[in-house]
């Protein structure tokens, strides 16, 4: 088999994880991370097979998406052995994945590892990282804003995270890519709470409900 059977069974087994998965960690990020991942990887001279693939499995057993965590990973073990792969490569790719996500508040051993916390933190951010943070808070059940900074809001989630993220890339080229998607946030929330108190101001001044 070679790496790029590998890495079409991988993606066919990302795609039954994540095919219908509403909060914005469906098929298509993980496609997006894993472009990324290899592309960062061509630019520091790092594995790139390893860096895509673990790009494509890195939200396995992530905790907020899977009802048993541990257990997937358990199955991603199995399902790597399945493939034309040797157990050290599996390894790496274990390992890349490990400490990617932004709430273990770890940063990877590796260099492929760190390629991919890079990759998966550009897409939290920018146009994509807004549409998918609304997407997961409409999922969540939370407001979009209010006026409590204690809720746990859409637009709180910038602030407690998003707007942290391009202080915390690893490589040149993604904290290039990442200073362009913060601007973009930035710009995106200053309209965003104009129109919002606009709108609480002409209500006072009317004096008048809808």
């Amino acid at each position: 088999m070679s790496k790029d059977d590998v890495l079409q069974a991988i993606s066919r087994y990302v795609y039954q994880q994540f095919a219908n998965d509403p909060t914005g960690h469906d098929f298509f990020h993980m496609k997006r991370v894993a472009d990324w991942s290899f592309f960062l990887a061509k630019e520091e001279g790092a594995n790139s097979f390893v860096a895509e693939a673990a790009g494509w499995l890195h939200d396995i057993g992530d905790a907020k998406l899977f009802a048993q965590p541990k257990q997937a990973l358990v199955d991603l073990q199995v399902f790597l052995r399945s493939l034309d792969i040797e157990a050290e490569i599996i390894d790496e790719i274990s390992v890349a994945i490990k400490n990617v996500s932004f709430s273990k508040g770890a940063i990877p051993e590796t260099l492929e590892g760190k390629i991919v916390q890079d990759a998966d933190r550009l897409d939290a951010i920018g146009a994509i990282g807004i549409a998918r943070t609304f997407a997961y808070g409409g999922v969540k059940n939370q407001l979009l804003h209010t006026e409590d900074d204690r809720e746990a809001t859409s637009i709180q989630h910038f602030y407690d995270k998003l707007l942290k993220l391009s202080a915390l890339i690893h490589t040149d080229r993604a904290k290039q890519e990442a200073a362009i998607r913060h601007q973009f946030m930035e710009e995106y929330l200053g309209q965003f709470l104009q129109e919002w108190q606009s709108n609480l101001n002409s209500k006072k001044a009317g004096g008048q409900h809808e």
